[in-house]
């Protein structure tokens, strides 16, 4: 049976815990939950809303995109997000203010927008609109005068990506979100990155000092164990994989490079391409494979 998604579930975690300020006591500006939605009900047939057990022939969600079409599962792709009031610093938004923000994102194809194939909103409550990605529709029904639904690309629900950035990015914009994401925010691809540059380190304990001192801190472990006492071998080795290091980059300073480039080759000489990999943050890894494809297609 078609299932709601962890990715759109986390949305919805997210919407209902800025924008329902009182969880015991419904109040006519709050989003309570009946008003986010993700599965249609029982008889709901067709559309973003339905995963494989309930499209239809031709369902315009899966044959109009090959996203769709490669990413359809018993998941739905579609969130619904209901009516709310919120004044902050003395100014009020509401469901149509912020569908009309995130219209305004998808238009300009702001980077955390492309998963979302369509938007079907009321600007003002008297009219509906619809945004679509693909260019093929422009009305909706009167039910999206008191709610907007988003649809989404169903690759991007398949691979489990996550879907708050554009979300969390209103919230702070109106100022419901202050502080930094939490290190649990993470997105999937930086939490794997993590993983690797951790795992590359701990990969030498047993047979390195670095490693195992690495290991150590990670676990949040003191240094009261007598082989970290200052003096021991193990210490003095640390001291003298650090200086030679450091010599080896005193080296690498004085040599008379004249560009760049020069100054680049140098480093890299000395890195394996794991660690070369590892180093790379998610964000800039697929800027670096894109530069690589087209320098090899030239």
């Amino acid at each position: 049976m078609t299932r709601a998604p962890d990715n759109l579930m986390a949305v919805r975690r997210l919407l209902l815990d800025h924008l329902n300020r009182d969880p015991n006591r419904a109040r006519d500006e709050d989003l309570e939950p009946n008003e986010v939605g993700i599965v249609g009900d029982a008889n709901h047939r067709g559309g973003y809303h339905c995963g494989s057990d309930r499209v239809v022939t031709n369902d315009y969600s899966v044959v109009e995109s090959s996203r769709d079409r490669n990413g359809l599962t018993l998941d739905a792709a579609a969130l619904d997000v209901g009516m709310f009031q919120v004044t902050v610093d003395g100014r009020r938004h509401n469901l149509a203010s912020f569908s009309t923000w995130c219209v305004a994102q998808c238009v300009a194809n702001a980077a955390d927008t492309r998963d979302i194939r369509e938007i079907i909103y009321s600007p003002d409550g008297k009219v509906v609109r619809r945004w679509d990605r693909l260019g093929r529709r422009n009305t909706g029904d009167r039910s999206h005068l008191w709610h907007t639904h988003f649809s989404f690309f169903r690759d991007s629900i398949k691979a489990n990506r996550d879907q708050r950035p554009l979300f969390r990015r209103y919230l702070t914009s109106i100022g419901l979100i202050t502080q930094k994401p939490e290190a649990n925010d993470m997105t999937p691809e930086e939490h794997n990155w993590l993983k690797t540059v951790h795992r590359n380190l701990t990969v030498l304990d047993g047979r390195n000092p670095i490693g195992q001192t690495y290991t150590r801190m990670a676990m949040g472990e003191d240094h009261t164990d007598p082989k970290f006492q200052v003096g021991h071998p193990t210490l003095r080795s640390i001291g003298a994989q650090l200086t030679a290091l450091q010599t080896a980059m005193d080296s690498l300073m004085k040599r008379d490079f004249t560009d760049e480039q020069a100054i680049v080759a140098g480093v890299l000489a000395g890195l394996t391409p794991q660690e070369i990999a590892a180093a790379i943050p998610p964000t800039v890894a697929e800027q670096v494979v894109r530069e690589l494809g087209r320098r090899l297609a030239a």
